[in-house]
């Protein structure tokens, strides 16, 4: 497997952890947030692990169906495309 698909990949995933943390930090501070589709949109282009884990870390978006159900859905498609790239 190619280091720049690993990198970037990883670094989707990093980006992915860190929206989460932000979002939950401007929630937390009662400021404009960011809008879902936007999250949803950065976990389905491969940040959805990081989003995953940003969600269960920060306690964020536990309770919203689209996030709770779609991101380990999400996980297991790019996982299942990465063992394919494989």
């Amino acid at each position: 497997m190619d280091s720049w698909f690993l990198l970037t990949i990883l670094a989707l995933n990093l980006y992915g952890l860190a929206l989460m943390g932000y979002d939950k930090h401007l929630a937390r501070a009662r400021k404009r947030r960011i809008a879902e589709a936007s999250l949803f949109f950065w976990a389905v282009v491969g940040g959805a692990l990081g989003m995953l884990l940003g969600m269960q870390i920060f306690r964020h978006k536990t309770q919203h169906p689209l996030f709770s159900w779609g991101l380990p859905l999400l996980v297991m498609v790019q996982g299942a495309v990465i063992w394919w790239y494989w």
